[in-house]
């Protein structure tokens, strides 16, 4: 009798450790993946080159940030007027905004680097998004100039982010590191 109370102690006991471990292994398969938005501002092409490559890369959704009115084509001019709105804090009118932006979890936001800082128009952006609570995760394409004090301003301007220090940094829109990059994000995220 106690030999057969033992045995049929032991036979429920792993029928229930065995369909605990199948409902953990279920409920692990079912959980939530995170939102993606990958947002993205983009004079040349190079900085949407890199966002096209995130969403093929992960998925998500991209979004770009478009001003209300257009910078002149003339190399010169467009530097001089992008130095001028850098300097004076400008913030330029958006033409589009995010619906339901409270719907991702995790917000992509590529720019270029100019003049050492993100672009009016991400800048913009940060302003009227509502990202607080998000991760925030920057990639900055450049002409040579590198990340210079770029997540910097990312971090003062996104209030209430939690931003990626680990950002992607792309030389005239060259993808060479993004995939590694993305893993790396995988596994921390």
């Amino acid at each position: 009798m106690k030999y057969t109370s033992t045995l049929l102690f032991l036979i429920v006991f792993s029928v229930i450790t065995l369909f605990s471990d199948l409902l953990m292994a279920q409920t692990a398969g079912n959980e939530k993946q995170p939102r993606i938005l990958i947002a993205y501002y983009s004079l040349s092409g190079n900085t949407k080159k890199i966002a096209q490559t995130i969403q093929r890369t992960i998925g998500g959704d991209l979004f770009e940030i478009k001003t209300a009115q257009s910078y002149p084509t003339e190399y010169r001019v467009l530097v001089t007027q992008a130095k001028k709105e850098i300097n004076d804090g400008y913030l330029p009118t958006l033409k589009n905004a995010v619906t339901q932006i409270d719907q991702y979890d995790i917000v992509f936001i590529g720019s270029p680097n100019w003049w050492g800082t993100i672009t009016p128009a991400v800048s913009s952006f940060l302003k009227q998004a509502n990202l607080k609570g998000k991760t925030v995760i920057p990639f900055i394409t450049h002409g040579g100039g590198g990340i210079q004090n770029t997540i910097q301003d990312f971090t003062k301007q996104c209030t209430g982010c939690l931003i990626d220090q680990g950002s992607f940094s792309s030389y005239e829109g060259d993808t060479i590191g993004l995939t590694d990059f993305l893993e790396k994000l995988k596994q921390i995220n």
